[in-house]
């Protein structure tokens, strides 16, 4: 006689209180980081932490200018959110859209004078309060292990398909 299969609650492996204590801490982390970020940036420089993202990522490449679908892979996004964000980013004149010089195909975008000057003006006061929130309570070894853990939490959502 077969063994009766269990159900999905006696399978669960449930987080024991300190396990659950971390879980909404990270939680709440993953939360209220970009908040943060996005309010110092608004009020610094008047640029939202995704309009920082984006012009980080073009001011970083290697020629100057990057492919919108390069752009929207090296940020993780959906190509209709970044279209969106560089419309509007165009309409502020940070940056300019072209057809794409290596085969005429997709479209490659570049700072404008005005991006350039933004994201020198954004990046300090960015940099400051990264530092401060995140490194500088930390000694070096709680940074290294901290890096070590969050490659490892991100290897098992990779793994799981999940990222």
């Amino acid at each position: 006689m077969e063994a009766p299969k269990k159900s999905a609650q006696e399978q669960t492996r449930w987080l024991n209180e300190n396990e659950q204590l971390m879980w909404l801490e990270l939680r709440e982390f993953a939360r209220g980081l970009p908040r943060a970020l996005d309010r110092q940036l608004l009020e610094d420089a008047d640029v939202s932490g995704v309009e920082y993202s984006i012009l980080a990522a073009v001011s970083e490449s290697s020629q100057g200018a990057l492919r919108s679908g390069d752009l929207a892979a090296t940020l993780g996004w959906e190509r209709s959110r970044v279209s969106h964000l560089l419309k509007r980013m165009e309409s502020r004149g940070f940056l300019h859209r072209c057809a794409a010089s290596s085969d005429g195909r997709g479209q490659e975008i570049a700072l404008t004078q005005a991006g350039w000057e933004k994201i020198r003006g954004a990046a300090p006061g960015h940099v400051t309060m990264v530092r401060e929130v995140i490194f500088d309570p930390l000694t070096p070894a709680a940074q290294n292990q901290l890096l070590e853990t969050l490659i490892l939490i991100r290897h098992a959502a990779e793994e799981r398909g999940l990222w």
